[in-house]
């Protein structure tokens, strides 16, 4: 029957559950910089890489070239603008002048004022033809520049459909990076999930058991935590689809494992009853004894019944007669607690 630990030894487990999550805390850290700096080994796509470079040059140079005649058009308009309303300003003074002429040369009735007319009258007509002159300029202009915004539409049009077109081709690499960046993230994690389950299986029991539980703490951080959020999704079905697989195997190992506990518990319950009392620890016979739970089977027993000495269910003695001072205790116990004596492999005298 192994010893109970001593008050130093759980606090020398505590010291040493402590370095292991120190070290887990560590190795956590550490992971999660290579996991964030991984993207860092692909290039950055942007939708310039994907343009067709000769058509996407050929119409921005069109579109530059556009926008510059529109500019100037734009400044020739307003000079345009500012010449017509000159000219309309001329033309009605000079229309106002002709006007007061008029009525002095009707109040007069001078016929010596006949050519001063005629001339009067082509002033103001070249006046007029000045102004119209200047219309017919800007309607022109304005056509030039409704055509120049035609061609500025269509390139624009196709230099949005080149830009949607490479936007489509980088979101394709963009999305088999993604992949490709997840694949380096899984080749990192899943292999220290498998060694830590590797030293779980073999060396949880080891000297070094701290460092074995810190590790598998990180792996297991590594992967559920780290992994999952860098998952590719296309709509949740990749995520449902990896949580179902993991669901199902996770379930059959906690089924295969309760059948296998099942049965060893049945091999363990058909062994003589001290070769079990000897494998089962001091500290965890008692614990399960102050639950009420037999330590071997671990299933409810009647401790208040001073006559219960045996499981009922499996067997195993629970409490006898000290061969010195026949006081009765635990067959789990090294030493009895009323006299000191040292206990013995088998049953003492039955209560």
């Amino acid at each position: 029957m192994r010893s109970g630990s001593r008050l130093s030894e759980r606090w020398f487990n505590l010291v040493l559950w402590l370095v292991a999550i120190a070290f887990a805390v560590f190795l956590i850290g550490l992971g999660s910089l290579l996991v964030g700096d991984l993207p860092q080994v692909e290039q950055r796509y942007t939708t310039e890489q994907f343009l067709e470079q000769d058509r996407a040059r050929a119409t921005a140079a069109a579109l530059t070239r556009i926008r510059r005649e529109r500019a100037d058009l734009r400044r020739l308009s307003e000079q345009g603008e500012l010449a017509l309303d000159a000219a309309r300003a001329a033309s009605e003074n000079a229309r106002e002048t002709f006007t007061n002429w008029l009525k002095t040369r009707d109040a007069t009735q001078r016929v010596d004022q006949d050519p001063g007319l005629i001339e009067r009258t082509k002033r103001l007509d070249a006046l007029k033809a000045a102004e119209r002159a200047i219309e017919e300029r800007l309607e022109a202009l304005a056509k030039t520049g409704l055509d120049l915004s035609e061609r500025e539409t269509v390139q624009e049009r196709i230099e949005a459909d080149l830009r949607g077109a490479a936007e489509a081709k980088r979101d394709t690499a963009m999305r088999g990076q993604e992949m490709r960046v997840f694949g380096y993230r899984l080749a990192l994690t899943l292999p220290m999930l498998a060694l830590a389950g590797w030293l779980l299986r073999t060396r949880r029991r080891s000297r070094n058991w701290p460092f074995v539980w810190g590790f598998a703490i990180a792996a297991a951080f590594a992967f559920f935590v780290e992994l999952v959020p860098y998952m590719p999704s296309y709509g949740g079905y990749v995520q449902y689809g990896v949580g179902i697989i993991v669901t199902l195997l996770g379930g059959r190992a906690v089924i295969n494992a309760l059948q296998a506990y099942n049965e060893r518990q049945k091999a363990d319950e058909a062994r003589p009853d001290a070769e079990r009392r000897t494998e089962i620890a001091t500290d965890q016979a008692l614990l399960r004894l102050a639950k009420k739970a037999c330590p071997g089977c671990e299933r409810p027993i009647d401790l208040a019944n001073p006559e219960t000495n045996f499981c009922p269910h499996c067997g195993i003695g629970l409490f006898a007669r000290c061969p010195a001072c026949t006081h009765r205790k635990s067959t789990f116990e090294r030493y009895c607690t009323a006299c000191g004596t040292p206990g013995s492999s088998g049953l003492a005298t039955a209560v």
